[in-house]
Protein backbone atom coordinates (compact mmCIF):
# COMPACT_ATOMS: atom_id res chain seq x y z
CA UNK A 1 0.00 0.00 0.00
CA UNK A 2 1.40 3.41 -0.95
CA UNK A 3 1.38 6.48 1.27
CA UNK A 4 0.18 9.93 0.26
CA UNK A 5 0.30 13.23 2.07
CA UNK A 6 -2.90 15.28 1.91
CA UNK A 7 -1.81 18.88 2.52
CA UNK A 8 -4.55 21.27 3.62
CA UNK A 9 -4.22 24.89 2.43
CA UNK A 10 -6.74 27.46 3.62
CA UNK A 11 -7.23 31.16 4.22
CA UNK A 12 -6.47 31.44 7.94
CA UNK A 13 -8.39 34.69 8.33
CA UNK A 14 -11.66 32.82 7.67
CA UNK A 15 -11.30 31.01 10.99
CA UNK A 16 -11.74 34.24 12.96
CA UNK A 17 -15.54 34.17 12.57
CA UNK A 18 -17.42 32.96 15.65
CA UNK A 19 -18.21 29.25 15.66
CA UNK A 20 -16.13 28.45 12.58
CA UNK A 21 -13.47 26.57 14.57
CA UNK A 22 -16.10 24.24 16.04
CA UNK A 23 -17.66 23.65 12.61
CA UNK A 24 -14.28 22.85 11.06
CA UNK A 25 -13.38 20.49 13.91
CA UNK A 26 -16.70 18.67 13.49
CA UNK A 27 -16.01 18.30 9.77
CA UNK A 28 -12.55 16.84 10.46
CA UNK A 29 -14.01 14.47 13.04
CA UNK A 30 -16.52 13.25 10.44
CA UNK A 31 -13.70 12.89 7.90
CA UNK A 32 -11.79 10.80 10.46
CA UNK A 33 -14.78 8.59 11.12
CA UNK A 34 -15.16 7.92 7.39
CA UNK A 35 -11.50 7.46 6.43
CA UNK A 36 -9.67 6.84 9.73
CA UNK A 37 -8.69 3.31 8.71
CA UNK A 38 -6.57 4.85 5.94
CA UNK A 39 -4.76 7.32 8.22
CA UNK A 40 -1.12 6.73 9.08
CA UNK A 41 -0.81 10.14 10.76
CA UNK A 42 -1.77 13.77 10.62
CA UNK A 43 -1.76 17.02 12.53
CA UNK A 44 -3.04 20.56 12.50
CA UNK A 45 -0.37 23.25 12.38
CA UNK A 46 -0.10 26.49 14.31
CA UNK A 47 -0.88 29.61 12.22
CA UNK A 48 1.57 30.60 9.47
CA UNK A 49 2.66 33.61 11.53
CA UNK A 50 4.39 31.18 13.93
CA UNK A 51 6.59 29.76 11.17
CA UNK A 52 10.34 30.25 11.02
CA UNK A 53 12.04 30.14 7.61
CA UNK A 54 15.65 29.02 7.18
CA UNK A 55 17.50 29.64 3.90
CA UNK A 56 21.06 29.23 2.80
CA UNK A 57 22.81 32.57 2.35
CA UNK A 58 24.98 31.35 -0.54
CA UNK A 59 28.14 31.57 1.55
CA UNK A 60 27.78 28.41 3.63
CA UNK A 61 25.69 30.11 6.30
CA UNK A 62 22.02 30.52 6.93
CA UNK A 63 19.48 33.30 7.24
CA UNK A 64 16.73 32.64 9.78
CA UNK A 65 13.61 34.81 9.57
CA UNK A 66 10.25 34.88 11.28
CA UNK A 67 7.29 33.98 9.14
CA UNK A 68 6.43 31.52 6.39
CA UNK A 69 8.53 30.79 3.30
CA UNK A 70 6.10 32.64 1.02
CA UNK A 71 3.41 35.24 1.54
CA UNK A 72 0.19 33.74 0.25
CA UNK A 73 -3.52 34.05 0.93
CA UNK A 74 -3.77 30.34 1.67
CA UNK A 75 -1.36 28.76 4.15
CA UNK A 76 -0.52 25.17 4.99
CA UNK A 77 -2.70 24.47 7.99
CA UNK A 78 -2.36 20.72 8.46
CA UNK A 79 -2.01 17.37 6.83
CA UNK A 80 -3.11 13.76 6.80
CA UNK A 81 -0.80 10.89 5.92
CA UNK A 82 -3.01 8.31 4.20
CA UNK A 83 -2.41 4.83 2.90
CA UNK A 84 -4.13 3.96 -0.37
CA UNK A 85 -3.62 1.39 -3.11
CA UNK A 86 -3.03 4.09 -5.75
CA UNK A 87 -3.27 7.80 -6.51
CA UNK A 88 -6.91 7.57 -7.59
CA UNK A 89 -7.87 6.09 -4.22
CA UNK A 90 -5.86 8.79 -2.40
CA UNK A 91 -7.62 11.49 -4.44
CA UNK A 92 -11.00 9.99 -3.55
CA UNK A 93 -10.10 10.25 0.14
CA UNK A 94 -8.74 13.80 -0.30
CA UNK A 95 -11.98 14.95 -1.95
CA UNK A 96 -13.69 14.36 1.40
CA UNK A 97 -11.05 16.29 3.39
CA UNK A 98 -12.52 19.48 4.87
CA UNK A 99 -10.93 22.56 3.29
CA UNK A 100 -13.83 24.98 3.27
CA UNK A 101 -11.60 28.04 2.90
CA UNK A 102 -9.13 26.67 0.36
CA UNK A 103 -8.14 23.30 -1.03
CA UNK A 104 -5.97 20.26 -0.59
CA UNK A 105 -2.93 18.90 -2.37
CA UNK A 106 -2.15 15.18 -2.67
CA UNK A 107 1.50 14.17 -2.91
CA UNK A 108 2.91 10.64 -2.99
CA UNK A 109 5.50 9.82 -0.35
CA UNK A 110 8.86 9.09 -1.94
CA UNK A 111 10.42 5.82 -0.87
CA UNK A 112 14.13 5.14 -1.07
CA UNK A 113 15.44 1.63 -1.55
Amino acid sequence: MAQYLVLIYEDESAFAAPGVGDEVMAAHNAFGEKHGASFAGGNALQPAATATTIRGDGNGGFVVTDGPFAETKEALGGYYLVEAPDLDAAIAIAKDCPARFGGVEVRPIRTFE
